[in-house]
């Protein structure tokens, strides 16, 4: 199991230079890298935006319940439903989710092309398949995700904010002025660090469980499924080191 594992991180890594390539046409790239950004960006803001406004109300609900004894004064909510947001559960949470629904469309488009053999059609004419495929939906993931979680960050807190003064023990001054109490910008630098690497990793080891496929519907549906399931696993494994490295 160690050593499969293993095998398919050097194809991984060998696969992924083969798609940063020089690119033949860059105009097709453009083009291509537009429609995608269309795809995961403009597609994914309804299900970013449901995430973020709960994620928002329900962690300044808690946080009023943790905060409501009296002994901890009322605009912390605000300062710790902020850093918690920015730092760990918009891009967390949010990656998580567009792994799902990223991570399997393009496994699942990738996939259909390997097996109507569209790709070994491509390699047969002298196309860098990898570059032409996978390159521009790696550009369009590394300009999405920081936009869609920073997206999802800014909502979250206006949520929390409502959610908070609404139904929690803080009014909206004290939720204000916790929100901006303390504030290090190096945090948003973290949550940005963060979402490139999750972006990265959702489109990489999505295309790659897609582009390498074989046999059919059954395998299609196993390539979506480990897809997701391996992006997941990454974007936590990441998600642990870089707080290590830039909190620790």
């Amino acid at each position: 199991m160690i050593f499969r594992q293993f095998y398919h991180l050097g194809k991984y890594v060998i696969w992924l230079a083969k798609a940063f390539t020089r690119p033949e046409k860059h105009i097709i790239y453009y083009r291509e890298t537009l429609r995608q950004i269309e795809e995961m960006g403009i597609g994914s803001l309804k299900i970013v935006l449901l995430i973020s406004l709960f994620i928002g109300a329900v962690t300044a609900v808690q946080l009023s319940y943790q905060f409501g004894d009296g002994l901890i004064p009322t605009y912390y909510i605000g300062y710790a439903l902020r850093d918690m947001v920015i730092i760990e559960l918009a891009p967390t949470i949010t990656s998580l989710v567009l792994a799902g629904k990223i991570g399997s469309s393009i496994a699942a488009e990738i996939g259909g092309m390997r097996q109507k053999e569209i790709i070994d059609a491509m390699e047969i004419m002298g196309v860098n398949t990898e570059g032409y495929i996978v390159l521009p939906k790696i550009l369009a993931g590394l300009f999405s995700a920081p936009l869609l979680i920073a997206l999802a960050a800014a909502l979250s807190m206006v949520s929390g904010f409502f959610a908070g003064t609404a139904f929690g023990n803080i009014t909206p001054g004290d939720f204000i002025k916790g929100l901006s109490s303390f504030y290090d910008s190096y945090t948003v630098f973290i949550m940005i660090v963060k979402s490139f690497f999750f972006g990265f990793i959702i489109v990489t080891v999505s295309a790659y469980h897609g582009y390498f496929v074989k046999g059919g519907s059954r395998e299609l549906g196993k390539a979506g499924t480990d897809a997701i399931v391996y992006s997941n696993i990454l974007i936590l494994v990441f998600d642990y080191l870089i707080a290590q490295l830039m909190m620790g």
